[in-house]
């Protein structure tokens, strides 16, 4: 029996490469280059579409937690992260383009893997997985909203500018980590009361690109906000977010800085930086203005400029079980963004629990549920939770976890609790690979 893959993206490409080494047939369609999406640059799989990161690194973080449980249960592209990571302090940052070729490699030299480069239409019949991503094309989107009764739910989806790195004045820019954890692998552009003020009224000003008709009423998803969005929430928003100075002193002047916008690396040449939290939606022109007013990034050469992109997420509560297979059709499956998971973990993650599942459904196993102990356990039970009135996208955090007891003196010591409920986590996982 074959399964059917919609969708090359990260959850897509996770899933196939899960079901061709527990050797059964994959069909894997991929729209791109045949149509694209607006969002996309090239045609390859897995491309990383907005930021190069896929969060923290360490299990003492949520994020870091699930990258840890997904090598557990034998996942495929985390590794492959791994392997074409690029300097990022404690986060798991990669080389967007090194990373997408060695999916695509490993994909098109898979002998059970079958790649179709057109555009899916319908819901096929069969054993099949559904992660056509959150732009998913709108022929098929009609489709699912079809199966599932009921409306998409919609937020935007902003992405960051990327510069050349030989453009940017290293006369005022220098290389640093917060608290100078780890290698200072990211470049931090200073800033004083008067440049920030100067660069928040230029922000504030600029012009926006208008949303098409079918976007108005989306929603934006709190984590991935545009700057233009938050700088609108008050004059010092930003620099106690994506602007925060603490941690940053540059050692050559040793003075402590009014903000500070930070660029991580984003190609392993190091040739490219992403500015770190810039989101946005402004017209390209404005960008230019906004971003040159950095000290810097007086001359930036912007290689690509911010866009906003609408986003679309079925109602997992009402549609999926933990096991990611649909309630009212055995043998389908979602995956990815589409899910209402928020990130590129776990869209990587969700994959991989889809192509678990449909492998152990075709095997005739009974499917798997994680414990919610887990990390990805407690990340798919969350999502699909039918108490969920107002459901929105989630990235894995702490809070969806069962919380674990410490003496009242320890209560709040959070890093001793990351500890021990990463440890749990971690035991829980390795018993149910085990059980595999």
């Amino acid at each position: 029996m074959e399964v059917t893959v919609i969708g090359a993206g990260l959850a897509g490409s996770e899933a196939a490469l899960q079901l061709a080494k527990r050797n059964i047939k994959v069909n894997l369609y991929e729209m791109r280059p045949v149509k694209t999406t607006g969002a996309h640059v090239t045609e390859k799989f897995a491309e990383f579409v907005c930021s190069n990161s896929l969060g923290a690194a360490d299990c003492t973080n949520a994020s870091g937690l699930l990258k840890k449980e997904m090598q557990i249960l034998g996942g495929e592209l985390i590794n492959i992260a791994f392997e074409h990571s690029v300097p990022a302090g404690g986060a798991l940052a990669i080389d967007r383009e090194a990373f997408s070729k060695a999916v695509t490699d490993k994909i098109n030299e898979n002998e059970n893997i079958t790649v179709f480069r057109d555009e899916i239409t319908e819901i096929p019949d069969g054993v099949v997985i559904i992660a056509s991503g959150p732009l998913t094309s709108e022929p098929l989107a009609d489709k699912i909203k079809e199966f599932t009764k009921s409306e998409h739910l919609h937020f935007f989806d902003a992405i960051a500018p990327i510069v050349d790195v030989e453009s940017i004045n290293f006369d005022k820019a220098f290389y640093a980590s917060r608290y100078d954890k780890g290698e200072a692998s990211y470049i931090n552009c200073p800033m004083n009361k008067e440049e920030y003020e100067k660069f928040y009224n230029i922000l504030i000003n600029a012009p926006k690109i208008e949303l098409k008709s079918f976007e108005k009423g989306a929603k934006f998803f709190e984590s991935c906000l545009p700057i233009e969005v938050l700088a609108s929430r008050g004059v010092d928003t930003l620099r106690f977010g994506p602007m925060k100075p603490v941690g940053l002193i540059d050692k050559r002047t040793g003075e402590k800085n009014y903000a500070v916008v930070q660029l991580r690396q984003d190609n392993s040449a190091k040739t490219l930086y992403n500015l770190v939290g810039f989101q946005t939606n402004l017209k390209w022109g404005a960008q230019k203005e906004l971003l040159q007013s950095i000290p810097g990034l007086e001359n930036a050469n912007i290689v690509r400029y911010g866009v906003m992109h609408r986003n679309t997420f079925i109602n997992s509560p009402k549609i999926l079980n933990p096991t990611l297979e649909t309630r009212e059709r055995k043998g389908l499956f979602f995956a990815g963004q589409l899910t209402g998971t928020e990130g590129y973990t776990e869209s990587i993650a969700s994959g991989l629990m889809a192509g678990i599942n449909a492998a152990r459904y075709i095997n005739g196993e009974e499917l798997l549920e994680l414990p919610q102990e887990t990390m990805l356990g407690a990340l798919t039970h969350y999502i699909t939770d039918p108490e969920h009135t107002n459901f929105q996208p989630i990235n894995s955090n702490w809070g969806i976890v069962p919380p674990i007891e410490l003496p009242k003196k320890e209560r709040k010591n959070k890093k001793l609790k990351a500890e021990l409920i990463s440890k749990r986590s971690l035991e829980k996982m390795t018993e149910t690979s085990l059980s595999l």
